[in-house]
């Protein structure tokens, strides 16, 4: 009876979302979520295979499937161990708190089909080229302040323009 009735409650609180219009975060009005932790934030998937539900219950079904770990989201609302997320393409979804990690990682440019985006040996426009990163290269972020995020990969390190970022906040500083 518990039960049904949790899922019924998880139910009515995907329909009022709906009912709320796209993007709406129903019952956050706060800048924390019954986690303790700031929402919206971003993550990263913990694990090579995240499943993602169309609602706060394993009775959901799975909508779609992540296949790398890593990969940044934003977590836009939070349901007792449930995480609402959403990707760089704006789809959104649930996904078990324990499948994320708080290591913070980000996409380059995900929005552009071709093009690089330069990394610098400084956190200035003009400071020496260190590399040039394609669409889609996912990065660790150690920092970020005043415009620039320290990142690095398997074979580079350097600095990037914040704006250039999925999994970073255009103003966000990370110590």
């Amino acid at each position: 009876m518990v039960r049904l009735l949790g899922v019924l409650a998880a139910g009515l609180l995907v329909l009022l979302q709906g009912l709320a219009g796209p993007g709406a975060a129903l019952a956050q009005n706060t800048a924390r979520g019954p986690s303790g932790f700031p929402v919206p934030r971003f993550v990263s998937l913990k694990s090579e295979r995240v499943n993602v539900r169309v609602g706060p219950t394993l009775e959901h079904r799975i909508g779609w499937t992540y296949v790398r770990a890593g990969l940044p989201v934003e977590i836009v609302q939070e349901f007792e161990n449930w995480r609402r997320i959403r990707d760089w393409q704006g789809e959104e979804g649930w996904v078990f708190h324990s499948l994320l990690s708080g290591r913070r990682t980000a996409l380059v440019t995900p929005w552009e089909q071709s093009g690089t985006t330069p990394l610098r040996a400084e956190p200035r426009s003009d400071a020496r080229l260190a590399a040039e990163l394609g669409p889609n290269v996912l990065v660790n972020v150690g920092s970020c302040r005043q415009g620039w995020c320290r990142v690095s990969g398997d074979r580079f390190s350097g600095w990037i323009d914040q704006t250039r970022l999925f999994g970073v906040y255009p103003d966000e500083t990370i110590e």
